[in-house]
């Protein structure tokens, strides 16, 4: 169970850093305009806030490979349930104030990875 926990941690790891990506370096261009679906004034306009915003995602992912490298040690362990509960009260909080999409692309994986984590 570890290491299915560990997958899905890292999934979400790395969807984060995508999110980084998005946010700070590829939201005013066409990408990162179609996959939030804003308008070129709405994302020149808004771009220093989703670059702040994008930087919250990299320090997500950080944590979340932080636990991974400390392994299924104790320690580990709960550097994973703290950066999880980040990510699911992020997704949570995304879901009700931005769009409900947030729920599922956010919030639901770090729910099934904080299940798997508690689990095994």
């Amino acid at each position: 169970m570890s290491m299915l926990a560990n997958i899905v941690i890292a999934i979400i790891a790395l969807m984060h850093v995508w999110f980084l990506v998005l946010e700070m370096f590829l939201w005013d261009k066409p990408t990162g305009r179609r996959a939030f679906g804003l308008t070129a004034e709405f994302a020149t306009q808004s771009k220093v806030l989703a670059a702040n915003q994008g930087l919250y995602n990299g320090f997500l992912a950080a944590g979340l490979i932080w636990g991974l490298l400390l392994g299924n040690t104790p320690e580990g362990m709960h550097v994973k349930i703290f950066f999880l509960a980040c990510v699911l009260i992020a997704g949570l909080y995304g879901g009700s104030t931005a769009t409900r999409k947030v729920l599922w692309i956010q919030g639901l994986p770090a729910l099934i990875g904080l299940v798997l984590i508690l689990l095994s």
